[in-house]
């Protein structure tokens, strides 16, 4: 299931270990998922990008959809986890990178940018947290629940049950198209089985909020690098109005609208989103 994206490495951190797969030669590309999934958001994006003469880099981040817990004093709040996304980015010396997110994944990233962008040369915002939208309305439950001790043990159980899968609050108003069951189950299952995973996630969750997205918007408007936003016309969860509202404070950013897609952009429109990347990519690779 993960071959499309390259063989598997792993990497330690101040954090702990970290998965990545790896695919291709050339300028860096490292793709960044969200809440719930893993590097196989990108399974379908991974190849047509490393095949136009990339090197792309999905980490398995620690969002309780990965397999090694972290160090169990690890700073996993939403301003840690994008501490450790730069300290991926500096592990493996990686420079000159394009930066590709897509849910939580961007607003870790925008508060990476807003914090440590020197070794980011471009970025592409697929549908993501931001500004009020941290989480959006129908995921506003989920960090207080995470504030009481047991909830992620509740919530590995819960996802035990097929049936909830595509339900709003889980897959059906992040994929427009059927989800495969196989794909669904990697992101799912492993919360229930490790308390470990069950840690790192209410770590982020708990402390999810607005404030933080806010306020890196404002940091961007000094981000004078390049910035792609492919948004889905249709996304039930971050409206295409907030591209457009990044775009109006990026110095250097413009917005392309995808059709026939929700928020998993990379699952509803793998091919359209990698044309996207390459062309983006490829104009500081001329």
């Amino acid at each position: 299931m993960t071959s499309s994206l390259g063989p598997d490495h792993r990497i330690r951190l101040p954090q702990g270990e970290v998965r990545y797969y790896e695919r291709g030669s050339g300028r860096p590309v490292v793709f960044v998922h969200g809440v719930l999934t893993n590097a196989l958001l990108w399974r379908k994006v991974v190849p047509a990008v490393a095949e136009a003469g990339f090197r792309c880099l999905a980490p398995d981040l620690p969002m309780g959809a990965h397999e090694t817990p972290m160090r169990a004093d690890a700073d996993l709040s939403a301003p840690g986890m994008a501490t450790l996304l730069g300290d991926f980015l500096e592990a493996l010396d990686l420079h000159d990178v394009i930066l590709v997110a897509n849910d939580t994944g961007g607003a870790i990233t925008q508060l990476l940018l807003a914090r440590s962008p020197s070794r980011v040369e471009r970025v592409v915002l697929t549908p993501s947290d931001s500004f009020e939208y941290f989480f959006p309305p129908i995921f506003k439950p989920l960090p207080v629940a995470a504030k009481v001790p047991g909830s992620m043990a509740v919530l590995g159980q819960l996802l035990r049950v097929r049936a909830l899968w595509p339900l709003p609050l889980l897959f059906g108003w992040v994929v427009k198209k059927p989800l495969d069951p196989a794909v669904a189950a990697k992101y799912l299952l492993r919360l229930r089985r490790s308390r470990g995973v069950q840690r790192d996630l209410r770590k982020l969750l708990r402390s999810v909020d607005p404030r933080l997205t806010l306020a890196a918007a404002e940091q961007l408007r000094s981000f004078s690098r390049p910035v792609l936003l492919a948004w889905a016309t249709e996304d039930k969860l971050f409206p295409v109005r907030l591209a457009h509202r990044l775009a109006s404070l990026l110095p250097d950013a413009r917005v392309v609208e995808i059709a026939d897609s929700y928020t998993f952009v990379p699952e509803d429109q793998p091919e359209v989103l990698a044309g996207h990347i390459v062309e983006f990519a490829s104009v500081m690779a001329d």
